[in-house]
């Protein structure tokens, strides 16, 4: 009897993550890393329709990106933590993160949902392998960012691709292994505006 209890708990707590709008299956059933479904395009020239002439400022941002919602979040660039604006989908699932140039205009913007797409194609999720990432295009992330790869998208100097290892412990003062960075995952898209 109690073997019929617990089977019939982890069949209730499998089905009702399969039928939570926010559960991502694969057909083999187990969780999807990335997305087929594209919020935002990030290309060497814009994100959506922020460019580097966009004001850094809510309503600039979000005429930019139509049917979009910002908010003011403290989050972890590489050396600090820094105030920026979230970019929010209709459902309210954080997309982008916009940062302030000494300008007004914005100064980078970082992709953080499987939901976008990089200008080769990549997604939050990918492995270094899938992106095809070369190890000579990378540096080593430091201070907050430590122990990660920071790679830059290839035949697009200004956008940025941000791996980490799940469980890395390091050396953090040398890119990973080539075969821990095989599998590091794709955490975040940078776009600094050229010029």
């Amino acid at each position: 009897m109690r073997v019929n209890a617990i089977v019939f708990a982890c069949l209730a707590a499998f089905t009702g993550a399969a039928c939570s709008p926010t559960a991502d299956f694969q057909s083999s059933g187990r969780l999807a890393r990335t997305s087929d479904l594209t919020l935002v395009q990030i290309t060497e020239d814009h994100v959506g329709g922020i460019t580097s002439e966009t004001p850094y400022a809510s309503k600039a941002i979000e005429s930019a990106l139509p049917g979009f919602t910002t908010d003011g979040i403290q989050t972890a660039v590489e050396d600090n933590t820094e105030w920026a604006l979230a970019a929010f989908n209709s459902d309210g699932f954080q997309v982008l993160q916009v940062f302030k140039g000494q300008n007004g205009k914005v100064r980078t913007v970082h992709g953080v949902t499987h939901h976008l797409q990089g200008p080769n194609g990549e997604r939050i999720g990918m492995t270094f392998s899938e992106v095809g990432s070369a190890r000579s295009d990378c540096r080593v992330g430091k201070n907050l960012w430590r122990g990660m790869a920071i790679c830059k998208s290839e035949g697009h100097p200004n956008v940025e691709l941000v791996y980490a290892i799940p469980g890395y412990k390091g050396p953090f003062d040398q890119l990973p292994a080539e075969n821990d960075l095989f599998d590091a995952e794709l955490q975040r898209i940078l776009w600094t505006p050229k010029g």
